[in-house]
């Protein structure tokens, strides 16, 4: 990035008036503050270094920071600029602008490219999303009544029910309606289909190479953002996949997407939207056309249908839980299908909504899709203009939704405060049907008639148990007898079995009693009642949620198992496309534990043994060399997976026996949630030793860091590399090598937000481990300050650093010397790197000092530092010479007899100034 590209970019914007620039920075506000929430300070200095602050006025917000915190003071300062004048703003993202180069921000990068690709346009669109479509009357007046409707039909959100409830409440959906986070997805594929055949021709047709190959950082993306500018694609976005786990939230994120554009919150430019439920489209019949399946969901606008379809750029088409379909969408890669043409063509429901998306059909229409992430391995790479993820709830958002749930202050916080302590029980509560579950199960030990509270679920399977548990506790007065409740379950277990086998998720009446499963009260605790639809005249029924489903078909082979019955869902189970049967494997395992299911038997009797048997007998032949030996996503993903059945087992001698003595791990790449990373922590937990731990770019920041730190004392070499950790994290981090049986040897914390604010911490850690041989803060922000801080570890005499890497740290001519000083102390230290930093010619001489005094160093890297071309050459004459020195009183070290030489430094250079070649010197021997 040079001033002449951030001046052609001042230009650019020059071409908006001072009325379209503020309605771009109005629109971009969120985005802005997210941004500059993340780095304050960098964002502070540039705009003070360009004059666009004052010094004061920087402090101030830096004060700001400090007694709120960085959100509070991010959007302080956005709402200051954007209010103070045009050249304020102009100078806000000029400085933005100028940060991109080193500042790899996706949502920094995805503004600038949208307003220097797409800022007119945009500016259009911002107007056209408010006020919408100019339509003639008689086709306003049907689209105000299709926007009726569909606001009546998502206009409320209906709490499920709970024993003793006769129906669960509802909601207005804009009051009870918790935000969900969604970033786009780094693990889909996201080249376009050219550049996929290419690769393909050229040999290189793996998908995990080519996502490691496009790897790229986690962008949020609002709701109301998921058709604006994508910089991936370039372009406004048609087609759009958002893909989140079971229960995640997807159909609520549609209900309330919907609804605001009902209301006329968002996307004005879709004259009309259309909503369609995979579930119910299962029904409808093998053929159809899309005519005739907007008719048969929306009969109103039968009449004016072919007036609605002229435009098809004013039209959004939703498909909910394509994860919930019985047929695959012709969109795999590699196959060729007759796709529709025409409204009226007659195909197969998945043909009509492939069309769509590939634009065959109703070309520039708009589509929306959702569905669980393991229908998209296989889609075809490119077919989505954008892929995006829901990460579900964040901290907040869970505290928020406690609130909104119990209704109570004091029993909410309370509750909250014992899921926030319990970690696995918290982490899973970033999934909405999960938190639903472990409020509902959690709510006797919280209400003033429940007594004391019980202890807390540890695992999603003691959690479904804690939630089955307390139905059948609250069913009747008197406790049924055994066999009866066993049976009743069973028969519920065995359509929930078949139904995940055969991806049957609803269920009519006479399906049931073929399995001679009678509704009753009871079962309303699992099951729902579906009134008839525009569909169907059939009153049809489904689990409460699909997770409760895949439950009971775990649950069904321990209360009445069956050996033939067994090894065929086994079987399927292995066979499977990845993540069908990953849930239901997960209650499988978590079954097999005593003390998990013992809630549950004092209900139903004793669960099948030899069930157990067969399950820890499955469990036990998981092949961990080959997994952890795939160096792939996919692979790593399936180690995950292996880990999250261990979790559930409760079974720590099979953790030891599948992962072996010592083991080597390797995540890197995969983006893991809190929740794996508690499931990690177990593993550790259960081993005595780990040999190796990568986390690099696995995203895990300060909370997942919290999971895993307890156990991560155990493992020899540890890279937390580009986790965006912050000063915070820096306490965990502390408490590993300060652990009274720590092992680390070899810890990487490169490419981090760490700075000299936690080097203190950092260096009296360092200053009590014994263990601790290499240190790696590569990219972070030491600076001089936290220099000072480490080298007084250094100087303590039982410091046993050998290598030390501060490649890029901002540090200075100004901490030489202290440096020259406190390493002619050090009698360990053999490696240090300085490289890309800001030394310059005045510190080359207490370079050269340190090269002769210090007692233990062997390697010294400088390389991309600001020297000029004098003191290179001078450096380059030392290439020449090949002296022996004895070190003399002069250098205020006592003289020692001659030692023959025993090593050789090298000193790497390369001027940024001048932009010289790398090149290494041989220094000299050494005598000592």
């Amino acid at each position: 990035m040079t001033e002449g590209d951030v001046h052609a970019f001042r230009e650019h914007l020059g071409n908006f008036t001072p009325g379209e620039l503020m309605r771009l920075s109005e629109h971009f506000r969120p985005d802005l503050v997210y941004v500059i929430e993340n780095d304050i300070l960098t964002v502070l200095q540039e705009l003070t270094a360009r004059r666009v602050l004052t010094a004061q006025q920087a402090q101030d917000y830096s004060d700001w920071e400090k007694n709120h915190d960085s959100t509070s003071a991010a959007e302080k300062l956005v709402g200051d600029i954007l209010t103070k004048s045009h050249a304020t703003g102009l100078g806000l993202w000029t400085c933005l602008f100028a940060l991109q180069s080193r500042w790899a921000h996706p949502n920094l990068h995805g503004m600038l490219d949208e307003i220097i690709h797409n800022g007119h346009d945009l500016i259009q669109e911002i107007l056209l999303n408010k006020s919408g479509h100019a339509l003639d009357p008689e086709l306003k007046a049907y689209q105000v009544e299709h926007k009726a409707k569909l606001r009546d039909l998502t206009g409320s959100m209906k709490e499920n029910k709970t024993p003793g409830q006769s129906e669960g409440e509802i909601f207005p959906i804009a009051s009870r309606y918790v935000e969900l986070k969604v970033v786009s997805d780094r693990h889909f594929m996201k080249q376009t289909h050219q550049e996929h055949e290419a690769l393909a021709a050229a040999g290189e047709l793996n998908e995990y190479r080519l996502q490691r190959r496009v790897k790229s950082e986690l962008e949020r993306i609002t709701p109301d953002r998921l058709f604006r500018w994508c910089t991936r694609s370039r372009r406004v976005p048609l087609s759009v996949m958002v893909s989140g786990v079971a229960g995640v939230g997807k159909t609520t994120l549609v209900q309330k997407f919907i609804f605001d554009w009902a209301v006329g919150e968002h996307y004005q430019k879709f004259a009309f939207v259309f909503i369609f439920k995979f579930r119910d489209l299962n029904t409808v019949g093998e053929k159809r056309s899309l005519e005739s399946l907007i008719c048969q969901t929306y009969p109103l606008l039968r009449d004016k249908l072919p007036t609605v379809l002229e435009d098809p750029e004013k039209l959004l088409f939703i498909f909910d839980g394509l994860d919930e379909s019985q047929t695959d969408l012709p969109l795999r890669r590699g196959e060729a299908h007759d796709l529709c043409l025409k409204p009226g063509d007659v195909k197969p429901i998945s043909v009509i909504v492939a069309s769509l998306v590939k634009q065959t059909l109703l070309k520039g229409c708009s589509v929306l899709l959702t569905s669980r992430p393991s229908k998209l391995a296989g889609l075809e790479a490119g077919v989505f203009h954008r892929v995006a993820n829901i990460v579900g709830f964040l901290a907040k958002e869970r505290e928020r939704y406690f609130s909104t749930f119990f209704r109570d202050e004091r029993v909410s916080r309370e509750a909250f405060a014992y899921v926030r302590d319990s970690q696995v029980l918290y982490t899973l509560c970033y999934n909405p049907s999960y938190c639903w579950i472990t409020c509902t199960a959690l709510k006797p030990c919280f209400t003033a008639q429940a007594g004391k509270p019980q202890p807390v679920p540890k695992t999603v399977t003691q959690l479904f148990v804690s939630y089955v548990t307390h139905i059948m506790a609250n069913h009747t007065q008197e406790r049924p007898e055994a066999q009866s409740m066993r049976d009743t379950l069973t028969r519920l277990g065995w359509p929930a079995e078949y139904g995940i086998k055969n991806h049957i998720l609803v269920f009519d009446l006479k399906y049931l009693q073929d399995f001679k499963v009678e509704f009753s009260p009871f079962l309303t605790g699992f099951l729902v009642e579906n009134p008839p639809t525009d569909n169907s005249s059939q009153v049809t029924y489904s689990f409460l949620h699909l997770t409760i489903q895949e439950f009971f078909a775990a649950l069904v082979h321990y209360l009445d198992y069956r050996e033939d019955r067994f090894r065929d869902t086994m079987a399927k189970a292995r066979t499977c496309k990845e993540g069908d049967y990953e849930i239901f494997s997960r209650f499988l395992a978590g079954l097999s534990h005593p003390a998990t299911r013992m809630p549950l038997e004092k209900y139903t009797g004793k669960f099948s043994a030899e069930a157990s048997r067969q399950v820890i007998g499955w469990l036990s032949e998981m092949n961990y060399e080959e997994l952890e030996s795939r160096d792939e996503p996919k692979g790593k993903r399936r180690l995950m997976n292996v880990f999250n059945l261990l979790f559930e087992s409760r079974n720590s001698q099979l953790v030891r026996d599948v992962v072996g003595k010592d083991p080597h791990l390797d995540f890197s790449d995969l983006y893991l949630m809190p929740v794996d990373c508690t499931v990690l922590a177990y593993v550790l937990k259960c081993c005595e030793e780990i040999g190796r731990l990568v986390l690099e770019s696995c995203f895990i920041q300060n909370e997942g860091l919290e999971r895993l730190s307890p156990e991560l004392h155990k493992v020899r070499e540890l890279s937390l590399s580009d986790n965006h950790l912050k000063d915070v994290a820096m306490k965990n981090i502390c408490s590993v090598l300060k652990h009274p049986n720590c092992r680390v040897e070899d810890l990487s914390l490169g490419k981090n937000l760490f700075t000299e604010a936690c080097c203190k911490d950092l260096a009296s850690a360092l200053k009590e481990n014994l263990t601790l041989f290499s240190l790696d803060l590569t990219k972070n922000k030491v600076r001089n300050a936290g220099l000072s801080a480490l080298l007084e570890a250094l100087e303590a005499p039982q410091c046993k650093i050998q290598k030390l890497v501060l490649q890029e740290n901002g540090l200075s001519d100004e901490s030489c010397e202290r440096l020259c000083s406190a390493l002619s102390n050090n009698s360990t230290l053999q490696h240090l790197n300085l490289s890309a930093n800001v030394f310059t010619d005045q510190c080359a001489e207490y370079m050269h000092l340190l090269i002769l005094t210090s007692p233990s160093l062997t390697d010294i890297r400088l390389s991309l530092n600001d020297f000029s071309p004098k003191v290179e050459g001078q450096l380059r004459k030392l290439q020449s010479e090949n002296l022996k020195y004895r070190f003399t009183s002069g250098l205020d070290r006592p003289q020692k007899k001659f030692i023959p030489p025993r090593r050789l430094f090298q000193w790497m250079l390369q001027t940024v100034r001048s932009q010289s070649p790398t090149f290494m010197i041989p220094a000299y021997d050494m005598l000592m």
